[in-house]
């Protein structure tokens, strides 16, 4: 029912920046929790970030905190990624997911299984 495309990954170098897109359809988007997600080569699927349903509530994990700014606007149906000082350990495969469950805390969204709906992945590299 709800599809997630995720765009604006690419090569870029440590210390620059990229911000990566998601746009959603088929479901109420407004009601869905947004998060991403990322998964390097022999690694399980990490945590990065989540927004709540008004964006006025974020998560994020220890490694991308300052760095990374999840946002979300509603009327476009879009989740955002914008990823600042990037090093060579954020490359991965960025996923965006949306939950339609409810958890009274932000931060227990950061599990893989709080999710319901993922998207196909959009690759990241940041060279040294």
């Amino acid at each position: 029912q709800v599809q997630l495309v995720e765009s604006g990954g690419g090569l870029v170098q440590a210390g620059g920046s990229l911000r990566l897109s998601c746009a959603a359809s088929g479901g109420i988007f407004s009601a869905y929790t947004m998060g991403w997600f990322r998964q390097a080569p022999g690694k399980e699927r990490e945590f990065v970030a989540a927004s709540r349903w008004s964006g006025d509530s974020t998560h994020y994990s220890d490694s991308v905190k300052g760095r990374f700014t999840i946002s979300r606007d509603n009327a476009e149906n879009a989740v955002y990624l914008q990823m600042d000082n990037l090093k060579p350990e954020d490359t991965a495969v960025y996923y965006c997911a949306a939950s339609r469950k409810y958890y009274s805390s932000t931060n227990m969204y950061a599990a893989v299984g709080a999710f319901d709906y993922w998207g196909q992945g959009t690759q990241v590299t940041v060279s040294s």
